[in-house]
């Protein structure tokens, strides 16, 4: 085979590698985002819910003390620093309904702080 035609062979190969990877990220579902603050003893929205396989990004803030987020059926945790924001990311794999809760002692009544989260079929 000529250097010509390696050259050629090479070059269209590498295009359609890179089409290819274009392509694959432009199809992935982009993920819902959903802001959850919370407060001495409360998140808000207190109550998720989602469709099962999408793909979700929790924003997470505190607007009081330091707190956590932790959703142990989907192994999800995050602190919540107040002024900051406190990303995750997750895909929810199975239907039903599911505890959120803090994990982070942040005073008198916080062991009642807690949400919930319904995944769809």
């Amino acid at each position: 085979m000529n250097s010509r035609l390696k050259c050629g062979l090479g070059a269209a190969i590498l295009a359609i590698g890179v089409t290819a990877a274009y392509v694959g990220a432009e199809a992935a579902p982009r993920a819902k985002v959903i802001k959850i603050s919370a407060k001495r003893f409360d998140y808000s929205p207190g109550h998720l819910t989602l469709k099962k396989g999408q793909r979700v990004v929790l924003e997470l803030t505190s607007r009081d003390v330091v707190m956590g987020f932790n959703l142990p059926d989907f192994n999800v945790r995050g602190d919540m620093i107040p002024g900051k924001v406190t990303r995750v990311e997750f895909t929810p794999d199975k239907a039903g309904d599911f505890t959120f809760l803090c994990d982070i002692f942040c005073g008198s009544g916080h062991e009642e702080m807690h949400g919930k989260l319904t995944v769809e079929a």
